[in-house]
């Protein structure tokens, strides 16, 4: 199974995933460059594989292509069960699953964290972004009192939450307005998997700086 990324993209959740599955063995992680959207070690266009361009993207071992973040994360997970990375499909607590993975993506990735990473965003997308962020942060700040995860337990959900808060350093929003976040962020980026993974991407994405 191919997984491709670019470090510190939103497919650092994958990464975490497939050290949270132990599943190193199984995965071969393949670098893009996302301004070439080349493949690092053989300059091969990515988007032969992914006609978007987008990271991150899976070729199963079947030769199959998948897309979208919250669908690599889910066969992720359950391409290696053992490691209870979501619940079982078609349970009530896989569509909670599914709509935590929802909100992180387009009410915190896209409509937050996108406007203010681009560099082809104006000043009114990006206040716009801003002023959004409070609300959408607080109410994420008020389902994580009093509790260590998105749902009962470490999900995949987790992973994409902690790859889309890890931009919060880059676009000067303080996670500490927000004590239930940042006690999560905290809590969640000590775990073995989530640090491993954040050291090598940072690594990473320092040498392709």
């Amino acid at each position: 199974m191919d997984v491709y990324f670019s470090p510190l993209a939103c497919s650092l959740s994958t990464r975490i995933a497939v050290y949270e599955a132990g599943a190193e063995g199984k995965v071969s992680l393949n670098q893009v460059d996302a301004k070439t959207k080349t493949i690092k070690g053989g300059g091969v266009d990515y988007r032969t594989i992914n006609a978007k361009g987008l990271v991150p993207a899976v070729r199963t071992d079947d030769g199959e292509v998948i897309t979208e973040n919250a669908a690599v994360l889910q066969y992720l997970a359950d391409a290696f069960p053992d490691a209870g990375l979501a619940p079982d499909a078609g349970s009530p607590e896989r569509y909670r699953l599914q709509q935590w993975l929802s909100f992180v993506g387009t009410e915190l990735h896209k409509l937050v964290f996108n406007p203010l990473l681009s560099s082809k965003s104006n000043d009114g997308a990006k206040a716009f972004a801003r002023e959004g962020a409070d609300e959408r942060f607080d109410y994420l700040n008020d389902h994580l009192e009093g509790r260590e995860y998105l749902i009962d337990r470490f999900s995949v959900a987790d992973a994409y939450l902690m790859a889309v808060l890890n931009w919060a350093q880059f676009v000067g929003i303080d996670l500490a307005k927000w004590p239930a976040i940042a006690a999560y962020r905290d809590r969640v980026s000590a775990r073995p998997a989530v640090a491993r993974a954040l050291k090598e991407e940072f690594t990473l994405f320092q040498q392709a700086a």
